[in-house]
C-alpha cells in the first residue's frame, strides 16, 4: 500500500479541530454544484452526537488527516453495539468520509480505522454508512453525478469508490434512488384501485397528526416492530429513545400531506410512510449559514420547493398484499401534485429489498442513482491492520 510519513492522523479533541473537521468539505467541493452544504452549526451537533443516537449506540472516533499544515482528509469510525448485539455481528462502520484525490491519505485514515476497530474486537468494517439510527449519507455515489442531490442523500467525488477499492474494500450492497414525476401515468390508475382496496380489506389512510406526534410515533414503532424483516442484517427496529429522536427531528421539517399512517377498522396501525420536501433546494442557497441572511432565504424558498424524497414505507405482513402500499403511494402522490411538487425520489432502496423494488417499479419509478456500500475483513496481524 502507498504510505507517506508526511501524513498525520489526528483524532478530534478540541473545538478548533472540530471546526476544521466540519469545514473540510467546503474545500473539497469548492465550485462543485453537486454538493449541498449543510448548516454548519447543525452539522457540528450532528457529528458530536447531539440530537441523534451516535454516542448511545457505541464508541466512535472522528479523525483528520493532516498533510504538512493543512487538512487533507477526514472520517468518523464507530461501532453500533446495539445492532451488533441484536444481529450477532462484530462489525464497525465508516461514515463522513471526505478525502483529497490521494490514495496515501485515504490509506492512512482507513488503516487507523481498521486498527481502532481491531483493538475493540471487530472483525469487519463497512462503509460508508449513516450514523446509527440515521437514513442519510449512505454509500458512495457511483453514477449520475449530474442530477441534483436531494435532502439527506449522498454526494461525493467520483474518485472516492476507487480509494476504498484500492485499499481492499469490496462491494457489500448497492442501494438505489428511484425517480418519478407528476406526469407519471402509472400512478394515475391507482385513483380507483386504492379506494377499492381500502373498502375491500377494511383500512383507511390518514395524514400524520403532528399535534399528537407521540401517539403517532407509538403507532409507527408498532408497525416497524412487526414489519421489519428479521433477515435484514443492517437494520433493527428502533427503541423508544430512537423513536423520540426521530419525532423531534421530523416535526420541524414534516409536511403532514406527505406522511401517512394506515389503520384497519379496529384502529390498529398497519402501515406508514415518511416523505419530506427536498430542503436541499433551500440549503443550496444558504451556503452553510443560517445567519445573517440564511433565515430570510429559508423562509422565502421553503414554500417554493418542487421536489420531495420518499424515505420509507412499511406495511405489516398481514396486509402486505392487500393494497396498503398502493393506497399510501396514491395518497402521497396526489397530495404532492396538489401542493405543487413535480418530482419524487424514492431512496435509498437496498438491492436485497426485492418487494420494495417491485412496488416502486410497478408505480413507474426508475432507478437513476446507485450508491455502493463496501465491506472489508479486518486483518489480524502485528503491524497496523492492512499493512504487509
Amino acid at each position: 500500500m502507498n504510505h507517506s510519513k508526511n501524513i498525520e492522523i489526528r483524532p478530534i479533541r478540541t473545538e478548533k479541530e472540530l471546526k476544521e473537521f466540519v469545514e473540510f468539505p467546503y474545500k473539497i467541493y469548492e465550485n462543485d454544484t453537486g454538493w449541498v452544504p449543510p448548516i454548519k452549526n447543525d452539522y457540528k451537533k450532528y457529528v458530536k452526537g447531539d440530537g441523534n443516537y451516535l454516542n448511545q449506540a457505541g464508541p466512535n472516533e472522528k479523525i483528520m488527516a493532516i498533510c504538512g499544515d493543512k487538512v487533507c482528509g477526514r472520517l468518523l469510525v464507530g461501532i453500533n453495539e446495539h445492532l451488533n448485539s441484536h444481529k450477532d455481528l462484530k462489525d464497525g462502520y465508516i461514515s463522513q468520509f471526505e478525502c483529497e484525490d490521494n490514495q496515501a491519505v485515504a490509506d492512512s485514515m482507513l488503516q487507523f480505522s481498521e486498527r481502532w476497530l481491531f483493538e475493540r474486537g471487530m472483525e469487519n468494517m463497512k462503509g460508508p454508512l449513516s450514523l446509527p439510527g440515521g437514513d442519510d449519507n449512505r454509500g458512495f455515489l457511483i453514477d449520475n453525478f449530474t442530477d441534483s442531490t436531494l435532502i439527506m442523500n449522498t454526494y461525493n467525488k467520483p474518485y472516492y469508490p476507487d480509494l476504498f477499492a484500492n485499499y481492499g474494500f469490496q462491494k457489500y450492497c448497492d442501494v438505489y434512488a428511484y425517480k418519478s414525476d407528476s406526469a407519471n401515468e402509472n400512478i394515475a390508475r391507482y385513483e380507483k384501485l386504492a379506494p377499492y382496496a381500502m373498502k375491500k380489506y377494511g383500512f383507511r389512510v390518514d395524514p400524520i397528526d403532528l399535534k399528537n406526534i407521540e401517539r403517532e410515533m407509538k403507532d409507527v414503532k408498532e408497525i416497524i416492530d412487526k414489519a421489519m424483516p428479521p433477515e435484514w442484517e443492517d437494520f433493527m427496529p428502533p427503541n423508544d429513545e430512537e423513536i423520540d429522536l426521530i419525532a423531534k427531528q421530523l416535526v420541524p421539517y414534516a409536511d403532514p400531506d406527505l406522511i401517512y399512517i394506515a389503520r384497519n377498522t379496529k384502529g390498529e396501525p398497519i402501515g406508514f410512510n415518511i416523505a419530506l420536501p427536498d430542503y436541499n433546494e433551500v440549503l443550496a442557497k444558504m451556503k452553510g449559514h443560517l445567519l445573517p441572511f440564511g433565515i430570510i432565504k429559508y423562509l422565502y424558498y421553503k414554500n417554493k420547493i418542487k421536489k420531495l424524497r420518499f424515505f420509507v414505507l412499511f406495511v405489516i405482513p398481514e396486509y402486505q398484499k392487500k393494497g396498503v402500499s398502493s393506497a399510501i403511494y396514491w395518497q402521497t402522490f396526489k397530495a404532492a401534485v396538489e401542493n405543487g411538487y413535480n418530482f419524487v425520489e424514492g431512496s435509498t432502496i437496498w438491492d436485497y429489498n426485492e418487494p420494495m423494488k417491485r412496488d416502486i417499479e410497478k408505480y413507474g419509478g426508475v432507478i437513476y442513482k446507485t450508491y455502493r456500500i463496501y465491506k472489508k475483513k479486518i486483518l489480524d496481524q502485528d503491524g497496523p491492520s492492512g499493512e504487509e
